[in-house]
C-alpha cells in the first residue's frame, strides 16, 4: 500500500491511521489514492466488521498536499487547447471525488476519530465516513474558499446532509474555523473528548461494540 497509511485489524476492528505526522497528515496523491484503495479492500474482507480513521501524530489531517494541488495545476498546464484542460481537470476531480466514495460505499461502519487539524480535504474526507467523534480543540475548516477553489470533493455534496444548509453555506463561504464543541452543537460529530487518547479509547469500544452485533 503506502506507508502513509498504517492499517492493523484486531479483533474485527481494522484501524487506519494516516501516517504523515512530519507533514501534518497533509494528503499528497499516493496517500489520496492509497485512502481509497484501502477502503475497497476492506470492504470485501470478511475478518472486518468495522473500520476507525484517525491521524498520527498532533492533527488528523492538514487537508490536500499543497505540492499535490500544484502538480495538478501544471498538469492542466500541460495541454495547449482550452477545451483538454478542463476535461482533464474534469477528469482528475472524478477520480479524486472516487476515492472518498469508496470510504462512503465500504459496508463496513466507518468511525472517524478526529483531533488537532481538520482542514479543507479532511473535511471531505469525515463526510463520507458513517460516524465522527472529535476532542473538543479540534479544528475544523472548509479552507478552500481562501484559495480559490470549491470543495468539490465531497464536502458541498455531502456536508447539507449531515448539518443544516445554511450552516453549510456560512462555513463554505466565510472559511472560518470552528471548534470540536461547535462540531458538535452542529451535530457534525457525535460526542467531544478532552484529549486524543480518550477519544481513541472511547471511539474504539463503540466499534467493539458495534463489531460484536449479529450484522
Amino acid at each position: 500500500m503506502t506507508d502513509s497509511l498504517k492499517i492493523s485489524i484486531k479483533s474485527s476492528v481494522a484501524e487506519i491511521e494516516l501516517n504523515r505526522p512530519e507533514k501534518a497528515n497533509a494528503i499528497d496523491e499516493e496517500l489520496w489514492f492509497a485512502l481509497g484503495d484501502c477502503f475497497r479492500e476492506l470492504d470485501e474482507n470478511e475478518a472486518v466488521r468495522v473500520c476507525v480513521l484517525s491521524g498520527a501524530g498532533s492533527h488528523f489531517t492538514a487537508g490536500i498536499d499543497l505540492k499535490f494541488l500544484q502538480s495538478v495545476g501544471q498538469e492542466v498546464e500541460n495541454f495547449d487547447c482550452e477545451g483538454r484542460k478542463r476535461e482533464h481537470l474534469r477528469r482528475k476531480i472524478l477520480k479524486l471525488q472516487a476515492a472518498f466514495t469508496q470510504i462512503e460505499q465500504c459496508r463496513k461502519p466507518v468511525l472517524a476519530a478526529i483531533h488537532g487539524g481538520c482542514i479543507g480535504g479532511g473535511v471531505d474526507l469525515i463526510s463520507a465516513c458513517d460516524m465522527r467523534y472529535s476532542t473538543r480543540k479540534a479544528v475544523f475548516q472548509i479552507k478552500e474558499i481562501d484559495l480559490g477553489l470549491a470543495a468539490d470533493v465531497g464536502t458541498l455534496q455531502r456536508l447539507p446532509k449531515l448539518i443544516p444548509q445554511g450552516i453549510v453555506r456560512e462555513l463554505a463561504f466565510t472559511g472560518r474555523k470552528f471548534s470540536g464543541e461547535e462540531a458538535r452543537e452542529l451535530g457534525l460529530v457525535n460526542r467531544c473528548y478532552d484529549d486524543k487518547k480518550t477519544m481513541i479509547s472511547a471511539v474504539r469500544k463503540i466499534a467493539k461494540q458495534i463489531a460484536a452485533k449479529p450484522l
